[in-house]
């Protein structure tokens, strides 16, 4: 660690210099004087503030520590199968076998990422048909999972919007969006989302807060199973927010972590980014494979825009790659070639929408399963929001109060504002967690 040393004075120095003069020892090699005076070091980092402990790795540092064999740990923001195991996809294993068997070389990218595979990300969120992919109208690069596609989005805007350079977020979002755009260089401000009331999207507040907002200010969207509430609005809704948001020329970015995983059909996660492109929009996308696909650790991902023509399809292209080089300079190649293997060959994209549809069918059996479990109990409260919200999230209502009295006498872990990955739920546990909530809501 670089530290800075304080010199001693010249008389010190001169006194040790004589001193080893007068008295030298043949078996001993003489060594250099610093002018040094005093022994303190002083730390380069002893500024550097300790920054607030990640809430998600407190609760699963808090679930590993405890010794109870029944723990439930809801924290979590990952795939779990119903022993609460991690699980890789079928098709993804094949997808992998196949291609270490290829003995494929480990050459760079470009710095846009491997082209199979934004090209097949591309027709997964647009749609194989959409005008703007035939027009050739959508630029895209592989990116460091969803987190840097909103990065790369995010320094894209901070560059190049030409207008409002605010992104408003919604009222309660992903807890990194805004870390992600303040660093980008974006001002970040919020609109109404959830009410906490009802247990369910504000869209009164929202088209409020949307049409409050300056003309062309940047508005941040969750295609479908938002985080963290699992609360998405209905095609209607949808067609309201584009309108508004159409009238005050505002622009979009889309935020699409969990297409198919929601409700496990393809095209119906995507409708929003679909209709926000067929009513003229001209949206920017961040895409990710770490649900869908159970790639993870791989970090594959993929950012896209949708453009005017081909030729200022190139223009932003050029500046993408110029954001691209000095963050990482090129993505990693093994996440995108498994994704592309099983995108491109028709048996293994058909084995895995299965797959996934079974993933998003596990979620749903759990909330209806602990739904059924609180009113078999007797609860008198309305616990509908479980079923009717979607994804791996769910927003329960739970207070603070009632989630740390779950942590300390039942061994239950979750956030603290009420929100439960669904994907910690079992069958195995799912009675046992009815019955705790059932003991702190009653």
């Amino acid at each position: 660690m670089p530290s800075v040393l304080v010199r001693r004075s010249a008389c010190a120095v001169a006194s040790c210099a004589a001193r080893t003069l007068s008295a030298p020892r043949a078996a001993t090699p003489l060594r250099p004087v610093y002018a040094i005076s005093g022994l303190r070091t002083i730390s380069a980092w002893s500024k550097v503030t300790l920054g607030p402990p990640d809430a998600i790795l407190g609760i699963t540092e808090a679930y590993k520590a405890d010794e109870f064999e029944e723990k439930i740990n809801l924290g979590v923001g990952a795939y779990r199968d119903d022993n609460g195991k991690p699980y890789v996809l079928p098709t993804v294993k094949e997808a992998e076998l196949r291609l270490v068997s290829q003995l494929l070389d480990k050459e760079y990218a470009g710095i846009t990422g491997v082209a199979a595979f934004t090209k097949l990300a591309a027709r997964l969120a647009y749609s194989p048909s959409s005008p703007v992919l035939q027009e050739d109208r959508v630029v895209v690069t592989q990116s460091i999972s969803g987190t840097g596609a909103l990065r790369i989005g995010g320094e894209f805007l901070a560059r190049w919007y030409p207008y409002n350079k605010t992104i408003y977020v919604p009222t309660p979002t992903w807890a990194n969006h805004g870390a992600v755009f303040r660093d980008s260089g974006l001002e970040v401000k919020s609109y109404r989302y959830y009410d906490k009331a009802t247990i369910s999207l504000d869209i009164d507040g929202m088209i409020q807060d949307l049409e409050a907002a300056p003309e062309n200010s940047i508005i941040l969207l969750h295609a479908c199973a938002h985080n963290p509430t699992g609360v998405d609005p209905t095609p209607e809704q949808w067609r309201q927010i584009s309108d508004v948001v159409k009238k005050r020329d505002h622009f979009v970015f889309f935020d699409m972590a969990y297409q198919g995983f929601a409700s496990g059909d393809f095209d119906r996660d995507a409708y929003a980014l679909r209709y926000f492109v067929e009513q003229g929009h001209q949206p920017v996308l961040a895409q990710s494979f770490a649900k869908n696909m159970g790639l993870y650790g791989e970090r594959v991902g993929a950012f896209s825009m949708v453009v005017d023509s081909a030729e200022e399809k190139k223009r932003v292209d050029s500046q993408l790659k110029i954001i691209v080089r000095p963050l990482y300079s090129n993505p990693p190649i093994h996440g995108a070639r498994i994704a592309a293997e099983v995108l491109s060959d028709e048996g293994l994209y058909k084995q895995w929408l299965v797959e996934v549809k079974d993933m998003a069918d596990r979620i749903i059996k759990m909330r209806h399963l602990l739904k059924q479990h609180l009113e078999e109990l007797g609860s008198t409260r309305d616990w509908s929001h479980i079923t009717s919200q979607i994804g791996m999230f769910c927003y329960t209502g739970l207070t603070p109060e009632q989630v740390d009295t779950l942590r300390t006498e039942y061994s239950v872990y979750m956030t603290r504002d009420g929100r439960i990955s669904v994907a910690g739920i079992t069958s195995k546990n799912v009675k046992r967690l009815a019955e705790s909530i059932y003991a702190v809501t009653e």
